[in-house]
């Protein structure tokens, strides 16, 4: 039987009404814990449409922008012993490979893993990557003539941009990642000098990606260091923005896409259901789903033809990252990052 949109509102109302209780995540049917660092507008529609298709109620635990992946994160490593969460959906990758280096993944190998690159999922079955996004440079068009732009970002270094781009706290979600990543690729001390140069530059910090797009929309910077997703928006509301995929000149590092990460917690509650919803969140249909929303995320899985608004690794220079190699790197890039953006060491 069809359900129309408002019934799945209201299953998905039903399936959520006591996340703001701690005593109240058990139900009389099957359910699906799931912490959920993708933005609710977009996490919550697909969500959605898997409660109406199997009936099994979805309970996400959404965080806040500026902290939400790291967020999680740690919230998964202190319920350790006690595992709350079925399924962490995270929008990058670096986290999740640290609950995988605590051992608190568990294994599955859903049989449509086997149709995403390698590079993108975990041969043991503890990640399973989809739908990317790229580390993209948003430009104000206003502020900067063709030609004069930047096209890398090592751009935000040089003196004359002084105190006119920004980026996002580099503490949390996927700049906290992009550092890390820069760390594995350059060494610490080259990662190092690079940071340091930034913040004598004035490099403006932002409470997150989504506030640095919006500032050079506004036209209060003139260009900064932000995801897809964040930049796409304020393009297609016709604001004078433009996106650059930086550092594709010959030698240049390339650009940084980093995946969406689904992997299944050890000893969570409901093993079963995480299953079910992983399979349906790898589907060509979601993929494509969150390809035509307004987050343009970038799908991995060569069967989902959906058109595909920004580049894609298959279109532009990538970055090469070996992304476990940049995980070993997280809590060294985090303490110096902590340091140098707090003062707290």
């Amino acid at each position: 039987m069809a359900v129309s949109r408002r019934g799945k509102i209201e299953l998905v109302a039903l399936a959520t009404i006591c996340l703001a209780s701690d005593g109240c995540w058990s139900s009389a049917g099957p359910e699906v814990i799931v912490y959920t660092a993708l933005d609710s507008e977009f996490a919550e529609p697909i969500f959605e449409d898997f409660v109406a298709e199997t009936g099994v109620a979805v309970r996400p635990k959404f965080d806040i922008e500026s902290t939400k992946t790291v967020g999680l994160t740690e919230a998964i490593i202190e319920e350790a012993a006690r595992p709350r969460c079925d399924l962490f959906w995270n929008n990058e990758i670096l986290n999740t490979l640290r609950l995988k280096q605590r051992g608190l993944l568990d294994v599955y190998h859903p049989p449509i893993a086997r149709e995403y690159p390698a590079a993108v999922r975990s041969p043991k079955g503890l990640w399973h990557g989809f739908a990317a996004r790229a580390r993209v440079l948003i430009v104000n068009t206003q502020l900067l003539p063709e030609g004069g732009r930047p096209t890398s970002i090592h751009d935000m270094n040089d003196p004359k941009w002084r105190g006119r781009c920004g980026i996002a706290k580099p503490l949390f979600g996927t700049t906290a990642t992009h550092a890390a990543c820069l760390f594995s690729c350059w060494g610490d001390e080259r990662a190092k000098r690079f940071f340091r140069e930034m913040k004598r530059n004035d490099v403006s910090i932002e409470s997150g990606n989504k506030q640095v797009a919006l500032s050079v929309a506004a036209g209060r910077l003139a260009f900064g260091l932000t995801d897809t997703d964040d930049a796409i928006i304020e393009l297609e509301k016709g604001l004078p923005v433009e996106i650059v995929y930086p550092d594709q000149g010959e030698g240049e590092i390339g650009t940084l896409f980093i995946p969406n990460t689904l992997a299944i917690i050890r000893g969570g509650p409901n093993g079963e259901s995480a299953r079910r919803l992983v399979d349906y969140l790898l589907s060509p249909k979601v993929e494509a789903e969150l390809a035509a929303g307004r987050s343009a995320q970038i799908p991995l899985n060569p069967q989902c033809t959906a058109e595909v608004r920004v580049a894609t690794p298959r279109t532009i220079r990538p970055m090469r990252i070996d992304f476990d190699a940049a995980a070993e790197k997280w809590d060294a890039a985090a303490e110096f990052l902590l340091g140098e953006f707090t003062g707290d060491r």
